[in-house]
């Protein structure tokens, strides 16, 4: 039974999580790249609860979500939204079953994120470094491109809530300005991680329990939002991308290893 009581968390697994909190925040309204941090240090705080890390880390989003969407009211681009949605319910629907199989194999889980969480951030690392200065991104904007990156950030979000590195790479083919990158972003993870809802309370994954320590943990979320706005306006992404990614390699092969 994975109770509250039970957590029996160490000081600096609740460090960790405060600071997963914080890393949340700033993720969904300022520097999406910090989101990919938080799912291989999530599942190092929770141990040998690894699948139900996701579980935990989702309402965390969800609750950050709503700052997001709120702030970025005005700037999410409708067209790629609704152009992604169907085919990540597919990509959602197979991560359902594929974590149904993985139910109970905790250290292969833990495997499997930190091998997605890596796969991401290759991703991300061959679209920025592909390209020579000035040359032109020529990544497809035909429909076998959306179903391709709509069902991969289905599948990853559902089992790692690792998509952020696939929309990143889908949003910057379609040249976003900043503001409606980030908002764009935000109501597409908004939309879906609700879709996600019953699909982990159906795996025991996000249960009355789990939800208590995520309380414990929303205030330090709101502390995350506030200065992921002020980022935004005032921080250099890229070097933050930098520091985040390498941050987030250290802890995926943590996770492996």
């Amino acid at each position: 039974m994975f109770d509250f009581e039970s957590f029996q968390l160490g000081i600096w697994q609740w460090v960790l999580l405060g600071i997963c909190g914080v890393l949340v925040g700033i993720a969904k309204t300022g520097i999406p790249g910090f989101g990919i941090l938080v799912v291989p240090l999530m599942a190092i705080a929770m141990g040998n609860e690894a699948m139900k890390s996701v579980g935990i880390l989702l309402p965390m989003l969800i609750f950050a979500d709503i700052f997001a969407v709120i702030y970025h009211r005005r700037n999410a681009e409708w067209r790629h939204i609704f152009r992604l949605i169907p085919f990540a319910l597919a990509g959602i629907v197979a991560g359902y079953f594929a974590m149904k199989l993985l139910y109970g194999h905790d250290d292969l889980t833990k495997r499997i994120i930190g091998g997605i969480v890596l796969v991401m951030i290759g991703l991300r690392f061959w679209q920025t470094q592909r390209l020579k200065p000035g040359q032109e991104d020529r990544l497809p904007h035909h429909w076998v491109f959306a179903l391709a990156m709509g069902f991969a950030a289905g599948l990853t979000t559902m089992m790692a809530n690792a998509a952020g590195p696939v929309m990143i790479l889908y949003l910057l083919a379609m040249r976003l300005p900043k503001m409606q990158f980030v908002g764009t972003g935000a109501w597409f993870f908004f939309i879906v991680n609700w879709i996600k809802v019953p699909f982990h309370a159906n795996l025991d994954n996000i249960t009355p329990q789990t939800l208590g320590l995520d309380f414990c943990i929303f205030p330090f979320i709101i502390v995350g939002a506030a200065l992921g706005i002020l980022a935004l306006k005032r921080i250099p992404q890229k070097a933050f991308n930098v520091v985040v990614q390498v941050l987030a390699i250290a802890a995926a092969l943590k996770l492996i290893f």
